[in-house]
Order: structure tokens, then sequence, then C-alpha cells
């Protein structure tokens, strides 16, 4: 499990608890997207 948060290019530092939650909430989500099956690596970009 490896994730990494990036804010304005600057990484935010998350400890294992936070990066875990990270990783199982996005996880949940993209799992249940049509077309998802199996899958190993994702990125997601936000801009607002």
């Amino acid at each position: 499990m490896d994730v990494e948060l990036y804010v304005d290019g600057k990484k935010i530092p998350m400890n294992s608890y936070v990066r875990s939650v990270f990783f199982k909430v996005l996880s949940a989500l993209i799992s249940t997207l049509k077309g998802v099956e199996d899958w190993e690596k994702a990125e997601i970009k936000i801009s607002r």
C-alpha cells in the first residue's frame, strides 16, 4: 500500500493511519465503478 498526497506541488506528510484511511476509502470507491475489476494503480487529480 502506497499513498502520496500533493497539494499545489507540495508533498503532504501522512502517518500510517491516515495513509491507511485514504487507501481504504479510495479503494472502496474505485472498486464500485463500472469497468473496474482488478486494479494495481490509480491516479486521481483534483482541481478547483
